[in-house]
């Protein structure tokens, strides 16, 4: 089982600057006594200089801007989930309320083939569902273990041909088989909500967003020691670059009961500490920053069709610019270990349920829904915790 660019600064057009000077250059020649129809001529003179600079800036950083927009728009890799799943799916809530699909594939090959050797598949390493709530102000979001036992419905291979349904898979076989399609379709038929978009990155991505922003700002209440994940951690407040962070995601064995429950945990103190790190660096506010966390992201995902485009991804950023993480609401699939393998879970269903209905209603999850359940009792939430720094 496996454990598991910083971007390139694109030089803007030259901006024409308006010309001006000291007050000397401006100011009346010696000796002469300025009259009120000649400060009226500078004025002018001044002013269609100044407009015709502004006019250069505005030229020079709107061809950036399609310079800019293209080359982000070519970063995107998407897939046509709608098309590949028709019309046999869950029927949108029409609530106003989004759900997403949000996975992290253990994929070793290209870049990420430092992390360890694969037999050419990958199996998603890390999955949410991400609920936005009506109005984008609140979200709740359910981590499903990897290795939860459900029934996989049949899906059609990548490359032709279709894998037949299986009663007791694990739940990150689906992407194995079938990619990001049978992930969805997978979740969906769990869960019975359709997923109105899909999010996926891999391990060097995830890194070079980390390293986009300059690392993520995170507290430890105790050491971690993980050969495995070459995680190596002192007690305290870091800084996590791209490299440190992607080895506490992926950490089992240096937390709590080297559980992928325990690991879950982390994931999810790790993502309120990214939502402070990006609500902190001020990221909408400095196009500069933006550009670069733009170019680095839109590199790092595999989307939907849904959300393929600069426009589509920035309109989904855009509405949740007000989000941080007290807004969000995080807990696991409830699940218990499966009795015919103690490595393994399966969920709880009638709590399960009550978390899908939540969701199809847009409410918070009631507590109830995850009391008992083993992801709620890993231990490791209280290891790491997020901090407010920039």
């Amino acid at each position: 089982m496996p454990d598991d660019q910083q971007p390139d600064r694109t030089p803007e057009g030259p901006a024409a600057a308006a010309p001006g000077g000291s007050e000397r250059a401006w100011g009346p020649r010696t000796g002469s006594s300025p009259t009120g129809a000649g400060k009226a001529r500078r004025r002018r003179r001044a002013l269609r200089t100044g407009a015709l600079g502004l006019a250069a800036l505005v030229l020079a950083g709107g061809g950036g801007a399609g310079y800019l927009y293209y080359r982000l728009n070519a970063n995107i890799h998407s897939v046509d989930i709608d098309g590949a799943l028709g019309g046999h799916r869950p029927a949108k809530l029409g609530n106003g309320s989004m759900d997403i699909l949000v996975l992290g594939s253990d994929s070793r090959s290209g870049k990420n083939s430092g992390y360890g050797h694969d037999s050419g598949t990958a199996r998603s390493d890390t999955a949410m569902i991400v609920h936005l709530n009506k109005g984008h102000t609140s979200a709740s979001v359910v981590s499903i273990p990897r290795d939860t036992l459900i029934s996989r419905p049949a899906c059609d291979k990548p490359g032709g041909g279709t894998v037949p349904a299986v009663q007791r898979a694990m739940f990150n076989t689906a992407y194995e088989v079938g990619g990001p399609v049978c992930a969805v379709k997978t979740v969906e038929s769990l869960t019975g909500l359709r997923m109105d978009h899909y999010i996926e990155v891999d391990f060097t991505g995830f890194k070079d967003l980390v390293d986009a922003l300059d690392g993520v700002p995170l507290s430890t209440s105790q050491a971690i020691n993980d050969p495995k994940s070459h995680l190596v951690l002192a007690a305290g407040t870091h800084t996590l670059n791209g490299e440190q962070a992607l080895g506490l995601v992926r950490t089992r064995h240096g937390v709590a009961d080297g559980s992928d429950l325990a690991r879950i945990q982390l994931q999810q103190a790790f993502m309120k500490a990214l939502m402070n790190r990006v609500s902190g660096l001020g990221v909408f506010t400095s196009p500069t920053k933006l550009f670069a966390v733009a170019d680095t992201a839109t590199s790092a995902v595999t989307t939907d069709t849904g959300l393929g485009s600069v426009n589509k991804l920035m309109g989904l950023a855009e509405s949740v610019r007000n989000l941080n993480s007290a807004d969000v609401h995080m807990v696991t699939l409830p699940v218990r270990y499966a009795p015919s393998d103690p490595n393994r879970v399966q969920p709880i269903d009638a709590q399960a349920a009550m978390v899908w209905a939540a969701l199809k209603a847009d409410k918070p999850i009631p507590a109830a829904a995850t009391k008992g359940s083993a992801g709620a009792t890993a231990g490791a939430g209280h290891v790491v915790g997020g901090t407010k720094a920039g």
